[in-house]
């Protein structure tokens, strides 16, 4: 045998040696190759905070609870069980003496991936740095410790001495001091506590804005501002934060802020027609160029008697010879208006400065835009609301230095968005009518102004809302009680309802009562009162000789109306008012629908569409009780709500952008058609009440009783 030949045999042994050994001891060799890596320490944090590992500890305002997440790299699952990890902890401190305190937990075994936690005793030492760290096992190894290089040992002090309660003060609004300030006045209110570490102070005013403010430095004072929207006393109440989360006690701090002062401009435009100037009951009078009328009308429902008039001319303005405010700081500007046009750009009212203006109210009439109104401050607009000629606005312009925005508010509501503006402080003419621009006045008024006032602080809510209020008033309330002759009387003794055949006044029982008296038969009692109308749905109704209200104005009718199931068979109609070709308005019931419907046409035209504008839906129909209608038309919003029993909803509600004046008397019962009278009404009317003026949403629940609502 050849050398070759034996190292060839010499070499296959080897080989089947070794796939041998491989064969019976495959476990051995899988051991050989695993590797029991240590498990890892990650997210530490005290009391939920991150680890402070650096020169500042953090402050915890109890014993602190300790915690980290337990990984490991490869786990080790020999029996087919996921492997569990245990974490120790460590914290250690100096006595005051200097000796060192330590202490250990180890916490129980769970799968790799989970926070692991210990809450440390309430025996640790406050206001002493304690340090601490962690390590996690696996059963075999251990990590190294978190503190060990790249790491760092986490480092924490346990106060446990709350913050002292702040001091309070405030220049505006001294404590227990009566009536200072006064509403939308600004008033700076000062917090500082005695302790060093407060970071935070927590503020309430009782029944107003809430808040936190920090101190520029820790454990220094800290300032807000406030304004009172009301006159009467009024709490704050602070609490300090310190560094450590601790509360401390509350202080509370009662102020009395005065009334709201008065404009410190302020002309009625009242004045006698021929006169040369407007009186001012604030600031300086204003003269008057020639083309000023005054003892124009005044919108109604407000305290004003007259306007003046301005014919849109070069001669059409008033001027003083001062500012009528500060411009620079907070300050609001507002007026009764009508334009007698609208579609051109007019100036209510201006500033003048050197060259131009700082500030004006206006109605901006662009070429191919619908016309607004704006208010303009410095090189920032806010325009918003929808002008009509002939139509009564309240305006009010307003900008609020704490803030730094600008807003318009039309009849008590804001329009447009307000924006920052930087406001412009001029000491050049107050102008009522015109603008100055680059060449001159211009954009003059033409139409009616009235009540202009000018504030040196914040107009409030409140304020804004009453400024614009045209309280409605009572122009007729027929009961329905008694009947003399072929009428109903007004309850005030106005103009009385007249009663067509098939129209009564039902009074109820008499005096005999069917319980104790069996020869007496029973009979319904009214739906309010002592009385109710009674319609046959032939001809019955009852009208005035007059409108009874002015349509293409605000107004309000309320009714009370009752309608059989059995007679609900058609629609039928409760009330209407005509103009000269068609109803301006009409109240019906639609069984159809089982829906009482306002139709409110657009245009008084021959032929023109029934259009519903408004409707509730009555499911149950119209009989027992009798349901409280209601219908309310402002013409300042342009919207139009119907009322049943209280009650409205979306679809109840429309925008009608122009009433329209009828001319014809109030309808009770029936509705006109081109061909003469149709739906009358079978059933009863009672209670029903008209005004001049949009009565409030939660003023028309007291219509439909025996008195009138309160409109206070």
């Amino acid at each position: 045998m050849s050398g070759r030949v034996r190292k060839r045999r010499a070499l296959l042994g080897s080989c089947l040696a070794a796939l041998v050994a491989g064969a019976v001891m495959p476990s051995a060799a899988y051991a050989a190759e695993q590797v029991n890596l240590p498990p890892a320490v990650q997210d530490l944090q005290t009391e939920f905070k991150d680890c402070a590992s650096g020169d500042e500890p953090a402050y915890v305002g109890s014993p602190p609870v300790l915690q980290a997440r337990l990984t490991d790299p490869v786990e080790d699952d020999r029996i087919g069980h996921p492997e569990q990890l245990t974490a120790e902890f460590e914290i250690w401190w100096s006595d005051p003496d200097g000796t060192e305190q330590r202490r250990t937990w180890t916490t129980s075994p769970f799968p790799v991936g989970l926070v692991h936690r210990t809450t440390l005793p309430s025996d640790i030492p406050s206001d002493t740095v304690i340090s601490w760290h962690v390590r996690a096992n696996d059963g075999v190894a251990y990590s190294p410790w978190s503190s060990e290089e790249p790491g760092a040992a986490c480092r924490f002090v346990h106060d446990d001495e709350s913050p002292a309660a702040p001091v309070l003060s405030s220049p505006e609004y001294p404590a227990d001091t009566w009536w200072t300030g006064g509403v939308g006045i600004y008033g700076s209110f000062t917090m500082d506590s005695p302790s060093a570490d407060v970071v935070e102070y927590r503020y309430t005013f009782l029944g107003g804005p809430s808040g936190t403010v920090r101190p520029a430095e820790m454990g220094g004072p800290a300032t807000i501002r406030y304004v009172p929207l009301s006159r009467g006393p009024k709490i704050l109440s602070v609490r300090a934060l310190d560094r450590a989360g601790r509360v401390g006690m509350p202080t509370e701090y009662t102020f009395y802020p005065n009334a709201a002062s008065a404009p410190v401009s302020r002309w009625r435009l009242d004045d006698e027609a021929g006169s040369a100037t407007a009186a001012a009951e604030a600031g300086e009078a204003a003269r008057a160029g020639r083309g000023v009328i005054f003892g124009g009308p005044a919108p109604s429902g407000t305290p004003l008697t007259s306007t003046v008039t301005l014919d849109g001319s070069r001669h059409g303005f008033l001027a003083t010879g001062t500012p009528a405010v500060d411009s620079g700081r907070t300050f609001a500007v507002g007026a009764w208006v009508r334009p007698a046009r609208d579609n051109r750009s007019m100036t209510v009212l201006s500033q003048d400065t050197a060259s131009g203006a700082a500030y004006a109210l206006a109605l901006e009439a662009p070429r191919k835009a619908s016309a607004s109104w704006s208010f303009t401050l410095g090189d920032t607009k806010v325009t918003g609301g929808a002008p009509e000629a002939g139509e009564w606005a309240y305006l009010l312009g307003l900008y609020d230095t704490e803030t730094g925005y600008a807003q318009l508010f039309v009849n008590g509501h804001e329009v447009g968005t307000k924006a920052e503006a930087v406001p412009v402080r001029a000491d050049g003419a107050f102008q009522i009518g015109r603008i100055l621009g680059p060449d001159g006045y211009h954009r003059r008024w033409h139409g009616d102004i009235g009540d202009v006032r000018a504030y040196d602080r914040l107009v409030v809510p409140s304020e804004v809302t009453e400024l614009a209020l045209r309280t409605p008033r009572l122009l007729g309330h027929w009961s329905f009680s008694t009947a003399d002759a072929a009428s109903t009387p007004e309850n005030a003794g106005g103009a009385p309802l007249w009663l067509a055949q098939g129209a009564s006044i039902y009074r109820g029982p008499d005096n005999c009562i069917p319980d104790i008296d069996p020869d007496c038969p029973w009979q319904p009692y009214p739906l309010v009162g002592e009385g109710h109308l009674q319609l046959d749905g032939e001809s019955g109704h009852a009208a005035l000789d007059t409108p009874v209200v002015d349509t293409g104005e605000s107004f309000t009718l309320g009714v009370v109306a009752r309608i059989e199931q059995d007679d609900a068979t058609r629609p039928m109609t409760v009330l209407s008012q005509a103009g000269e070709h068609t109803d301006a308005f009409k109240l019906r019931y639609d069984p159809s629908r089982y829906a009482w419907q306002l139709i409110m046409p657009e245009r008084d035209e021959a032929g023109a569409p029934e259009t519903v504008v408004a409707q509730v839906t009555m499911p149950d129909g119209t009989s027992g009780h009798g349901t409280r209608l209601a219908v309310v038309y402002d013409d300042a919003t342009d919207t139009v709500k119907l009322f049943a029993d209280g009650y409205t909803d979306a679809d109840a509600t429309a925008h009608l952008r122009d009433g329209w004046t009828s001319s014809g008397p109030l309808q009770v019962g029936r509705a006109g058609t081109a061909d003469g009278w149709d739906e009358h009404l079978k059933g009863q009317v009672d209670e029903l009440q008209a005004y001049a003026g949009a009565l409030k949403d939660e003023d028309v629940i007291g219509l439909g009783w025996e008195t009138d609502p309160c409109l206070c």
